[in-house]
């Protein structure tokens, strides 16, 4: 499924913004270099089950095992001390990006309860677009029945764009679900 997603931009999309931005190299258009998906999980700290639970779901969800990411110093406040696992990170290149790409639009994202498409002012100014998911459920590899509590995720899509526009060009046209 992912070789068409890429056949897709290949043949289709390339040749369009080819012609909406006026570009002189066929190096300036935008594409997509990776997709990282991040999950926090505070309550690591405490709980490691909560942490394995989340490393089982995120390999489900994106077909590869992700990097624990851990604390850089310790805060009396929030109960952390240094160096202690907090989160998980996922980067997606080639085709296993374009394969995540393929499911997060088509699968995902119109499995949202009372979804009407995701927010225009994600970008970051530099062509990068950022989706945060409140539930992991939405994903069809995710058994509902071995979920042991509601986990959101982090999903950034890195792009080549030089600004905002061109990168949301590029997304509409991979078909990602704006609201007007």
């Amino acid at each position: 499924m992912a070789t068409n997603l890429k056949k897709i931009y290949e043949n289709k999309i390339l040749p369009e913004l080819l012609k909406e931005f006026n570009y002189r190299n066929i190096h300036e258009i935008p594409k997509l270099v990776k997709i990282v998906i991040n999950r926090g999980v505070g309550e690591a700290a405490q709980n490691t089950k909560t942490l394995d639970k989340s490393i089982e779901e995120v390999t489900y969800i994106t077909g590869q095992k992700p990097i624990i990411t851990k604390t850089k110093k310790s805060i009396a406040g929030f109960k952390i001390r240094e160096n202690i696992p907090i989160g998980l990170k996922v980067t997606l290149r080639k085709e296993k990006m374009y394969d995540f790409l393929n499911k997060l639009i088509n699968l995902s994202l119109p499995r949202v309860r009372d979804f009407r498409g995701i927010s225009k002012k994600q970008f970051d100014g530099r062509g990068n677009y950022n989706l945060g998911i409140k539930e992991q459920i939405i994903f069809p590899e995710v058994n509902y029945d071995e979920i042991d509590k509601i986990r959101g995720m982090n999903i950034t899509i890195v792009t080549t764009a030089n600004n905002d526009q061109e990168s949301l060009a590029l997304l509409k046209k991979f078909g990602m679900p704006f609201t007007k």
